[in-house]
């Protein structure tokens, strides 16, 4: 990461420390940064092209510069991002929070600015989009490809992985960060640490159970770990990487015949959501703390997957089987 800015440093620090955002948080409140202060300077010199703004130094950028920036300066700021760098709105979004947080913090917390420039002013509208998922028998089959891989080295631990996800939907960097500490000695419950640093329990079924004894049975079979605490060990004996739990995902998608899904890692946490939501009855609200959502709106949209209730409401139109008079 360039020199940046020393508010800039000020704030990410405070939001380390103070907020307690994680290390993933901060780095990404950074790059945001990084890009609005290269475009300001840039687009100053008139030329916002991405060669230019690769080379443009932000560390001259100074509190007086800071509290110049005016609610015009983020607009166009935020048509670049539209036109130029073709962002989409989640992205803008993500971005224009950060810019949020950080002139707040400028204002209300330093005092060292006379008006927050993005006070008042709306992100882009995002579209609800259904959540993508597998299916009962497409999770059973994902499964047992890992179970029957008898090629593998690392079978008991990469069925473990895939059964985690699918049964307790959590999240990527949950699974990686979990502990040998963190498992329950009865393998009845284990803890994670979700978003926002916030940490929840998630109780095992039967199924994750059994995957965690036969992986842990033979989780130092390749010599003593590097990383003791971590759970998941990777081939080079240390805490497994977010990118290689990726791969795990689409090699056994593969042997599956279901990698023409593209079923990302975050597409078996909808799955878990999605079938323990329909198949399995589970309250909305219970969901909710299931998958360590802050808001029940966040979980609600798992409920409009695929409502049978609607789909049986349709049936019984009485117009239903007015159909078409057929020939002859």
């Amino acid at each position: 990461m360039p020199q940046m800015p020393k508010a800039v440093d000020l704030y990410c620090s405070y939001c380390r420390s103070v907020k307690n955002r994680s290390l993933k948080t901060v780095s990404e409140y950074e790059h945001d940064l990084l890009t609005f202060f290269r475009y300001i300077i840039a687009s100053a010199q008139g030329d916002i092209s991405e060669e230019n703004m690769k080379q443009t130094d932000v560390s001259r950028i100074t509190i007086e510069d800071i509290g110049k920036i005016t609610k015009e300066d983020i607009f166009k700021y935020m048509d670049y991002l539209t036109k130029v760098r073709r962002n989409s709105a989640t992205t803008r979004a993500r971005k224009l929070s950060s810019l949020k947080g950080f002139f707040r913090y400028l204002l209300v917390v330093r005092g060292e600015i006379e008006s927050n420039p993005c006070e008042n002013m709306e992100g882009p509208r995002i579209k609800n989009k259904l959540p993508k998922f597998l299916t009962l028998d497409e999770s059973i089959a994902l499964l047992t490809a890992a179970e029957n891989d008898k090629e593998s080295k690392h079978r008991e631990r990469d069925h473990c992985i895939l059964t985690l996800f699918l049964n307790c939907g959590m999240r990527l960097s949950e699974l990686t960060g979990i502990n040998l500490y963190d498992l329950d000695r009865e393998y009845r419950s284990l803890r994670v640490l979700g978003k926002g640093n916030k940490e929840r329990i998630i109780y095992l079924n039967e199924a994750c159970a059994d995957a965690l004894k036969r992986y842990i049975a033979v989780r130092a079979r390749d010599g003593e770990p590097k990383d003791k605490n971590a759970l998941f060990i990777s081939r080079n004996h240390r805490r497994i990487s977010n990118q290689m739990v990726q791969k795990i995902v689409y090699k056994y998608l593969d042997m599956a015949d279901l990698g023409y899904k593209k079923c990302s890692v975050h597409k078996l946490r909808h799955t878990a959501a999605t079938l323990m939501y329909q198949t399995g009855k589970v309250d909305v609200r219970v969901l909710k703390d299931i998958l360590g959502h802050e808001q029940l709106n966040t979980t609600q949209i798992y409920t409009h997957v695929s409502d049978k209730g609607m789909e049986e409401a349709m049936r019984q139109n009485p117009l239903a089987k007015k159909t078409g008079k057929k020939n002859g």
